[in-house]
């Protein structure tokens, strides 16, 4: 996903709704994002990075599902 832009364009989405986390690139070239909220709105922003220019460049998501840290004050890209 380098290159694309997916963590600064993930951040944009994110300004959207109401979730905070993370997004980084990991050293093995995937994307990993944390994002917490209601699980509704948490879906709707999943549902929005897939639909926007991001998605066709997505070949593989996974989703775990866990309790929240509230660690996060907003959504962020991670370095």
């Amino acid at each position: 996903m380098r290159g694309i832009g997916f963590r600064y364009t993930a951040r944009e989405v994110a300004c959207g709704y109401e979730v905070t986390g993370f997004v980084r690139n990991l050293p093995d070239g995937r994307v990993e994002m944390i994002v917490e909220g209601d699980e509704e709105e948490v879906k709707a922003f999943l549902d929005a990075i897939k639909a926007s220019q991001l998605g066709s460049h997505i070949r593989q998501t996974d989703v775990e599902w866990l309790e929240p840290r509230n660690d996060a004050k907003q959504f962020e890209i991670r370095f």
